[in-house]
């Protein structure tokens, strides 16, 4: 007979796990003093252990390797149990592998929007027109996100994709600073789709010169410097904005692309030359 110390270092189990076995009866010492309550375990135990050692690198439960461990159990009954083990374990990979390429896509995509866009870099590019749909409402700042969800629904009941870049229309510039705005929002579209009482579908204007400042911003704080930053550039560049033409910010990231508080947007402010 061992002692627990001397059976725990020839399992190489130690002994709080040896306890632990014992507390849930997966593996009972082969005796135990009555006066002090040390436990005692036999040389044969030691067998149990490497098989109960060699179940839990399997993935066998404690309560699955109890049962396996049983004196009476069938070999059909074991083979089963390998088999749906198998099973899950094969299930288990198939789901690691699908969330390993979901977050090498999204490094990809990390990659190339950072490659593409560089913050704080302002120039002036071409506008194309380009066909959306798009929702305008006057409302609280804080239901921008509703606004969002509302346009992403309804194109997906036509077959449209709700990955594409959201686009906010500030139609009036200075009601970003403010609790309520005049708010239009507007998703690409592959193809022309039915308007509703909410929803237009149209092509958005072409702008032949357009400010452009990609930025780090949290839609939902009205303290963003981004547009006193662009419209200081425009007009010390020798531009002035259009007064009926609204503001474009164009998300560069999709929601799930997005962490923290911050999400990679671009800034566009319609300029004409003021010559």
């Amino acid at each position: 007979m061992l002692k627990i110390s001397a059976f725990s270092k020839l399992s190489r189990v130690s002994v709080k796990t040896l306890r632990f076995y014992d507390e849930t009866g997966l593996l009972k010492p082969a005796a135990v003093d009555m006066n002090n309550g040390y436990r005692y375990y036999s040389e044969e135990q030691l067998l149990t252990v490497k098989r109960i050692v060699a179940l839990k690198e399997q993935g066998f439960t404690l309560e699955q390797i109890k049962s396996l461990l049983e004196e009476k159990v069938l070999p059909d009954t074991v083979r089963s149990k390998l088999l749906d083990k198998k099973e899950e374990l094969l299930r288990t990979i198939q789901e690691a592998q699908h969330q390993l390429d979901e977050i090498n896509a999204k490094l990809l995509r990390m990659e190339r929007t950072e490659n593409q866009h560089k913050p704080s870099t302002i120039t002036i590019r071409h506008v194309k027109p380009r066909l959306a749909a798009s929702i305008r409402d006057v409302i609280p700042r804080s239901q921008l996100c509703l606004l969002l969800d509302e346009i992403t629904q309804y194109v997906r009941i036509y077959g449209e994709s709700d990955g594409n870049l959201l686009t906010i229309l500030w139609h009036d510039y200075r009601s970003m600073n403010m609790d309520r705005a005049d708010i239009e929002v507007a998703l690409p579209l592959t193809k022309h789709i039915p308007s509703s009482d909410r929803v237009k579908v149209g092509l958005q204007p072409e702008w032949k010169a357009a400010a452009s400042l990609v930025h780090r911003c949290d839609p939902y704080d009205n303290s963003c410097t981004a547009v006193a930053q662009l419209m200081s550039w425009i007009s010390s560049n020798g531009y002035i904005h259009p007064d009926k033409e609204p503001i474009r910010e164009i998300y560069l990231t999709s929601d799930t692309d997005m962490y923290g508080k911050l999400r990679l947007a671009e800034l566009l402010i319609p300029v004409e030359s003021s010559k």
